[in-house]
């Protein structure tokens, strides 16, 4: 199965750049970040850019969780 890069978007201003570059197995899937004590969550909405000249799918912020506990 191919991965694909995601760019995410939105969420946290304090979220770092090193992080908003993730990899994911399907554009549908919703994308769960563990971030402080919570979970960002970032989905596809068809939208797509490129990195370093190699295609890549933008992934916007949509919902914060909590860590269960």
């Amino acid at each position: 199965m191919s991965q694909f890069t995601a760019v995410l978007v939105g969420g946290p201003a304090h979220l770092p750049a090193e992080r908003r570059i993730q990899s994911v197995d399907s554009p549908e899937e919703t994308l769960k970040l563990l971030h402080g004590a919570g979970y960002e969550h970032f989905r596809h909405q068809g939208a797509s850019t490129e990195i370093d000249g190699e295609p890549a799918l933008v992934f916007s912020w949509v919902m914060r969780t909590a860590v269960a506990e």
